[in-house]
């Protein structure tokens, strides 16, 4: 954004106008999966930025930098959202594994009331 004071031009650089890729945008750029992309963010080896202090967030320049670096090769999750169905099974659970116990355990619950084990 370009801004004048005293009459010069200068260039403010605003956060806000900057796109953040959210954890499932970065798998799909690289091509791995989301649990993937959480690992390496968690071991420093790509820059991550957590919003609010929960969510984490990347830089599109510094992903592609990392890209590049590591000699990751386009593929086909970077055209389209396909992924491998052992990759989707496995994003699956890691993020939903409380809900899933929850449901177990609510079902569970509800035998042991109703049949009166």
């Amino acid at each position: 954004m370009d801004c004048f004071w005293k009459n010069r031009k200068i260039k403010i650089n605003l956060m806000s106008e900057e796109k953040l890729l959210t954890v499932r945008e970065v798998a799909i750029f690289l091509g791995i999966s989301e649990k993937q992309v959480m690992d390496l963010a968690e071991s420093g080896a790509i820059p991550a930025y957590k919003v609010g202090g929960v969510y984490l967030r990347f830089k599109k320049e510094q992903m592609q930098e990392y890209k590049k670096s590591s000699g990751l090769l386009p593929s086909k999750a970077e055209t389209s959202r396909q992924g491998s169905f052992k990759d989707k099974f496995s994003d699956f659970f890691y993020f939903n594994d409380f809900y899933i116990l929850t449901v177990l355990l609510i079902i569970l619950l509800l035998l042991i009331i109703f049949l009166g084990y």
